[in-house]
């Protein structure tokens, strides 16, 4: 009998590598090779085309048996820009996301260490690179600290956040009359109060999370219609993020967010963060440069700031800036047997 470390895959088989990290207990499979080319002049037109032809790839790698329900995955394009480092592309349980605050922490940090990608001294502080990413949702700007070989501190400045519908009420089967804002962060969250639906915030909760923030999503869908000001593929609900109080008094608040196919964040949900930060500014609870720590399920944490104002297509925003950290926690070699007839994956709940 061989040794299995003599074993290799048949040459038709489809092998396709992967760094594993998470930020704040959010997995982050960020894809280094194997996948085929992703092409379009646009990340806008890059998504559409791996949607079209790629698809049974997102689900073959983060679908059971390779992955789970809960899998969240990063693939570097290219950038499109002509000062950008990288494009990206961010996958889960439902497809194609527009932007993952944790997916660029995850990235700036693993980048860094591992020379996945490259980055720009600041003039003024050379030990810290700047990373400036082509997301869907547009150019977000990374940053990473580093002490000797490995970064200490990761954040982003995001794309322009704004208030969307504040005050609003939906009727939600099971709920009653339920209030909500929508705020964007480089996606679209309905915001409800975790006490007024009657629902902890806590590992405990997750089961009954999943059918609270999926049914308050559902019902905001179908009663407000959601369009971004630019571009019709960012113009969706991604997910409902329930907020309560803080469990650690020395924090500001705790939520969680419940996105795509009832997928729930264990991070604090960066772009969630992000608009968030629009939210409390607009307002007037927090003010520009006011740092705001918020927990996750897990109890670990992002910092949010809302950094500066600026116009978008219209509405008042801000810029925010999410901190946070990252870990590497695996490197793997996933295969696919075309003979497998579950080589596209599946998924159980």
């Amino acid at each position: 009998m061989l040794p299995a470390s003599s074993w290799t895959p048949p040459d038709h088989w489809t092998r396709i590598t992967t760094i594993d990290a998470h930020t704040a207990g959010e997995p982050l499979r960020i894809f280094t090779g194997g996948l085929p080319p992703i092409l379009g002049d646009t990340i806008l037109a890059k998504r559409r085309y791996a949607k079209e032809r790629w698809d049974h790839l997102r689900t073959a790698t983060l679908w059971e048996p390779r992955g789970h329900a809960d899998m969240y995955g990063a693939i570097l394009t290219e950038p499109v820009t002509a000062d950008g480092h990288a494009g990206v592309l961010f996958v889960h349980n439902e497809g194609f996301s527009t932007m993952c605050g944790h997916g660029i922490l995850a990235l700036a940090q693993v980048g860094v260490e591992t020379g996945l990608i490259s980055g720009e001294p600041l003039a003024d502080n050379p030990s810290v690179l700047e990373i400036r990413l082509d997301a869907p949702a547009g150019r977000v700007t990374a940053y990473a600290r580093r002490e000797s070989e490995r970064v200490a501190q990761v954040w982003f400045h995001n794309v322009p956040s704004f208030v969307y519908a504040l005050d609003q009420v939906v009727e939600v089967e099971g709920l009653g009359s339920v209030r909500y804002d929508v705020a964007y962060g480089g996606a679209f969250y309905a915001f409800c109060r975790a006490e007024e639906v009657g629902i902890g915030l806590g590992p405990e909760n997750f089961r009954e999370l999943i059918q609270t923030g999926m049914a308050i999503k559902r019902a905001v869908m179908a009663s407000l219609p959601i369009r971004h000001p630019l571009e019709e593929d960012l113009g969706f609900l991604y997910g409902t993020i329930l907020v309560g109080p803080a469990h650690d008094p020395a924090h500001h608040s705790r939520n969680v967010c419940i996105f795509a196919d009832g997928e729930v964040d264990r991070s604090p949900t960066g772009t969630g963060v992000s608009a968030r930060a629009a939210l409390h500014f607009h307002r007037g609870e927090i003010g520009l440069g006011q740092p705001f720590t918020v927990e996750s399920i897990l109890g670990t944490t992002f910092t949010g700031t809302a950094m500066h104002t600026t116009s978008f297509a219209g509405y008042e925003a801000v810029i925010p800036r999410v901190g946070g950290s990252a870990h590497i926690c695996g490197r793997n070699e996933l295969l696919i047997d075309p003979d497998d007839p579950l080589a596209s994956g599946f998924l159980l709940r």
